[in-house]
């Protein structure tokens, strides 16, 4: 770091850890059982290498997408996270200025300490997407969607691959609970106390009978885009599109549920062939750097998702702490955009990624 200011997102991550206190620090870095596929979500991107095309024009280079129709800055979101009071007291309202700041999408959690309309009118106008979590009373879901809808959300993120909670075994060594004074609306709705005591008061409101008949019939109802969160397989993913899904996002949870899955970015080629262009398919674990965005893109994602650099961000400096990840992420992904001869995004292809040879 010069002057003590971070310079990347593992900055921000070491920065995070004197800032939070160890419940909090445990529940938001950790992962399932013995945390395989949260390395692997890393270690997953260090495996494969750039191809770059030399002598290409990269004077006029953009990092300008669109990903459903709407206009970012970058091919980079925010994915759905949970609980930002425990992070700063500013919350949710503070990671949807900075979004709106960096001109990208904000996915906010079912999970969230602020409502839909808090969120959106800390940044009016700024595009956001609005993260599902299925009740046993479907009124709480239906009553949340029609809060996002009326608060001008422009898509729904349907999580599928929590029907119940990992073993996240660094909450039950720190002996997490969410605190006493952090609110959780939903958690509100649906059982009317201001905030469960613990992660797993949560997903034992969720329900484990959700099918795709519940997903089509969601898609054909909700007036907005429906995204499937959560996909790892080329078999889902089929279903996903048979099921009027709008989008895919390929996710592991971030390594937090079952332990022992592929890395997302691993899986993503697969499903890529399998949704054969009929959505758009995204993907979230493990990206931490520009080049990470760029080689989800030559495997096919329209863009990827950020969750914990957020946090980190986040907890370290509130508001201008997440606006500074995303401006350091964007600035490397212009970056290598233009040493991989690609003017935009739109520019990349599988040509310019490869595996790195075994030694």
């Amino acid at each position: 770091m010069v002057a003590d200011r971070p310079l990347n997102v593992f900055d921000y991550e070491r920065a995070a850890e004197s800032c939070l206190e160890p419940g909090a620090l445990g529940y938001f870095a950790g992962g399932a059982d013995d945390e395989r596929t949260l390395r692997e979500n890393l270690a997953a991107f260090a495996r494969l290498q750039l191809r770059p095309r030399v002598l290409v024009d990269v004077s006029e280079t953009t990092t300008r997408t669109s990903v459903l129709g709407t206009e970012v800055s970058m091919p980079l979101l925010l994915a759905p996270t949970a609980i930002h009071r425990m992070c700063h007291p500013d919350g949710e309202q503070a990671t949807a200025r900075a979004a709106a700041a960096a001109g990208t999408i904000m996915c906010l959690s079912s999970l969230a300490t602020a409502t839909p309309a808090e969120v959106a009118a800390a940044a009016p106008g700024a595009p956001r997407w609005f993260q599902v979590y299925v009740y046993e009373d479907r009124g709480v879901t239906r009553a949340l969607i029609e809060q996002a809808v009326e608060a001008g959300y422009q898509a729904l993120v349907l999580t599928v691959d929590a029907p119940r909670p990992g073993r996240r075994e660094r909450d039950l060594r720190t002996g997490f609970r969410i605190p006493a004074d952090v609110t959780v609306p939903s958690f509100r709705a649906a059982l009317g106390e201001a905030a469960p005591a613990t992660i797993f008061d949560i997903f034992d409101m969720l329900d484990e009978t959700l099918s795709w008949r519940d997903v089509e019939e969601l898609a054909a109802s909700a007036p907005l885009p429906l995204l499937v969160k959560g996909i790892l397989t080329a078999e889902d993913a089929h279903l996903a599109c048979e099921h009027g899904a709008a989008g895919v996002v390929v996710s592991n949870h971030g390594g937090r549920q079952l332990d022992s899955v592929p890395a997302s970015i691993d899986v993503l080629p697969e499903v890529v062939e399998a949704v054969g262009g009929r959505c758009e398919v995204l993907v979230d674990g493990g990206v931490r750097r520009g080049t990470d965005v760029v080689k989800a893109l030559a495997l096919g994602a329209r863009a990827a998702l950020i969750g914990r650099p957020v946090l980190w961000g986040l907890a370290v400096d509130g508001e201008a702490g997440v606006r500074h990840v995303l401006e350091l992420l964007r600035e490397e992904i212009e970056r290598a955009l233009a040493l991989c001869g690609c003017p935009s995004p739109g520019h990349v292809t599988e040509a310019h990624v490869r595996r790195a040879t075994a030694t």
